[in-house]
């Protein structure tokens, strides 16, 4: 059993009728199920009002699906903040008499070119989206598997509960595990799968992890549960920064930014910047407010909350 997490980016309470609602915070989570076939949609309910929860949806996403309702600012910037976080398959869906070809100088150069147009039909798009699920080959990575977290409570008579995605690898009942950034470990007591018990978990599953040796109190949102010793913290980065064609200024020195990796959202302040004449790919050095958890060579996407009507600026590779 393969699960397909799918970003719906359009109007809020959209995936209502495609799932089952689950956690709602900001960002809403419905759940699709047929047999074994299963499928994750997360909506970005703060958004536009807030960035986090669209790079939250996004950072999630095997696929998009979105839900064009009007061509303007907002858009491009969903359509950007998809570009750096590299989500490459997706499905559209035209709304308002809106037509391909008035889409199409808006999504030229961009992931979207590839993503399938499809009718605005609650049904068949529940069909569509199980079908690609079903199709998904099942991960078999034996290598130690990482869980961003992105929700967290107390369960009486069960004790601490993450929610949260396999990012790689596998997770096994019983795993001790590092909660980073942090040097506490957990044990998993147990595992679920869309409310079903399993004995472990793969890369793009969505999980319900029971803890021991840990409080709720002592977790947060972006905390990694791991046992891969790839995966690391810097609480400072120096990389290759990729600006996009739409941003205009250079990046400077003092400038506070936030940098954003599977379930992190963190203020950087840019200490450094050089570049060879192209202000779109300086190498940048940022002091981050917490230490960001990430494996080398993994992409992180960098915001400007005070960037107006375009609050995504670029991406980098962490080193």
């Amino acid at each position: 059993m393969a699960n397909l997490n799918v970003a719906v980016i359009g109007p809020n309470d959209y995936a209502k009728d495609l799932g089952k609602k689950g956690t709602a915070s900001d960002i809403t989570l419905y759940d699709l199920k047929q047999g074994t076939d299963t499928v994750t949609l997360i909506e970005p309910t703060k958004y536009p009002d807030r960035l986090a929860p669209l790079f939250y949806a996004v950072s999630m996403a095997d696929r998009a699906l979105v839900v064009v309702e009007a061509i303007n600012a907002q858009l491009g910037e969903c359509i950007v903040m998809l570009q750096c976080a590299g989500v490459k398959r997706g499905y559209i869906i035209l709304r308002n008499y809106l037509t391909a070809d008035q889409l199409a100088p808006v999504i030229k150069g961009t992931v979207l070119e590839a993503y399938q147009l499809v009718e605005d039909d609650k049904t068949a798009l529940r069909q569509m989206l199980l079908e690609e699920a079903r199709g998904l080959p099942v991960p078999d990575d034996q290598t130690r598997g990482a869980v961003p977290i992105d929700h967290f409570f107390n369960v009486k008579g069960v004790g601490t509960v993450i929610l949260g995605y396999v990012t790689h690898g596998r997770i096994e009942k019983h795993d001790e595990l590092k909660v980073l950034p942090t040097d506490r470990k957990a044990l998993v007591r147990s595992i679920q799968k869309h409310d079903d018990d399993f004995d472990d978990a793969v890369r793009g599953d969505r999980v319900g992890l029971a803890l021991k040796n840990i409080d709720v109190e002592q977790l947060d949102r972006g905390y990694v549960l791991t046992a891969d010793d790839r995966v690391k913290s810097d609480a400072k980065v120096t990389a290759e920064a990729e600006l996009v064609n739409y941003w205009k200024t250079p990046l400077k020195e003092g400038m506070v930014l936030h940098l954003g990796h599977w379930m992190q959202f963190l203020g950087a302040r840019v200490e450094a910047v050089k570049d060879s004449g192209d202000f779109r790919r300086p190498t940048v050095t940022l002091a981050l407010d917490k230490p960001v958890v990430h494996p080398p060579g993994s992409r992180a996407v960098l915001m400007y909350l005070e960037g107006g009507k375009l609050r995504v600026a670029g991406s980098l590779l962490l080193p």
